[in-house]
């Protein structure tokens, strides 16, 4: 599979699968807290099998309890094995609180925090967020992060959820971004609205996020009725939004029939088209898959497999008409912490409640 890895920066290359941490959190999952959900050795097991097949990059944060830490042990378990080790990307996320008084010392201590859990040196890729970008402050977190990258403590820098203004702001400023990861799919097309332009012009490659919509891209939710009770889990609560945003559940099943249509001339799945053709969009590096395990690897690789012909494309263009996607540019909907998507998000999960603080109840995830 030639299409299976690519180079995100000079000398630097990455799987372009990448499996995400997020199922993995027990923020994700509202009846379990402090990722007691996980049990350590049969999860790294399952990790090292998506290693062997060849998903070497993993995507966490420092708010996703208990992942950095589960990727710290998958980590040891590559060192005791004597291969080489996976390429590990997270996320820096300041609690919301503490934006308007945050310091350098705050940033430099959730990526020393970071590197603990992950017992490491330095960190493959850091993805900076930043809760609300009307409060300032967020142009000089990113470059204290640069300044970390410099001092080795960061490998490469990037972002996520930044819009096409403040992205090319940080770019403006002379700090190193190689990536930005965004949410992206074909019922979320905002990036195309200017970010996948200005990112190509700036070498900035995009990762892509929530390619499968939490499951609703899936056989699963073929012909189904609307759910209208609580879901399982916050990201179909989140991609439910989406759909009713951006084109209501009636254009999202017919969207949904074409990509059947399309796996059904390939012999795949609704899901592994989905994720091919964010894949084949221009600018994106990598799409996130996320999972608890690696029940779905053999499918997963068949995304790789696959090739969309003119014949699929156009399918799929016709069917997309009809299901234009939330309007604007990325993540605005999102940081209005008083709408629909906004109102779902948790903003204070870090907790640095003493950033000095060599330790913490977080550093065991």
């Amino acid at each position: 599979m030639s299409d299976a890895r690519i180079e995100l920066a000079p000398g630097y290359t990455i799987s372009r699968l990448i499996h995400g941490g997020w199922q993995l959190s027990a923020g994700h999952h509202p009846e379990t807290t402090g990722g007691a959900h996980l049990r350590a050795g049969e999860t790294v097991d399952e990790l090292l099998r998506l290693v062997d097949a060849g998903i070497t990059t993993f995507d966490g944060a420092d708010i996703y309890t208990g992942v950095e830490a589960l990727y710290g042990r998958l980590l040891d378990a590559c060192r005791r094995r004597g291969t080489l080790p996976p390429q590990i990307h997270t996320k820096v996320v300041p609690d919301l609180a503490l934006l308007p008084k945050l310091e350098r010392r705050h940033v430099e201590a959730l990526v020393d925090r970071s590197l603990r859990r992950l017992g490491t040196e330095r960190i493959d890729l850091a993805q900076f967020h930043w809760w609300d970008t009307s409060v300032p402050g967020w142009l000089e977190a990113a470059a204290w992060l640069d300044d970390l990258r410099r001092v080795g403590k960061i490998r490469h820098l990037g972002v996520t959820n930044f819009d096409r203004e403040q992205v090319g702001a940080i770019l403006d400023a002379g700090i190193a971004l190689v990536a930005q990861q965004v949410q992206y799919s074909v019922l979320d097309r905002r990036p195309e609205g200017g970010l996948v332009e200005l990112a190509r012009g700036r070498d900035v490659a995009l990762l892509a996020y929530g390619t499968l919509a939490g499951g609703f891209l899936t056989r699963t939710w073929s012909g189904a009725d609307e759910p209208d009770a609580e879901l399982a889990n916050r990201s179909l609560t989140k991609y439910r939004l989406v759909i009713r945003d951006g084109g209501g559940w009636r254009a999202y099943q017919h969207l949904l029939a074409s990509l059947e249509e399309v796996a059904s001339r390939h012999g795949v799945s609704p899901a592994n088209v989905a994720v091919r053709w964010i894949l084949d969009r221009p600018g994106v590096a990598a799409a996130i898959v996320g999972g608890r395990s690696a029940a779905h690897l053999a499918s997963n690789l068949e995304t790789l497999r696959l090739e969309l012909d003119d014949e699929d494309r156009e399918l799929l263009s016709r069917a997309l008409e009809g299901f234009p996607g939330p309007t604007g540019d990325v993540y605005h909907l999102e940081r209005d912490r008083r709408g629909a998507h906004g109102s779902i998000m948790r903003y204070d999960l870090n907790a640095l409640a003493d950033p000095a603080s060599r330790t913490s109840k977080e550093d065991a995830g």
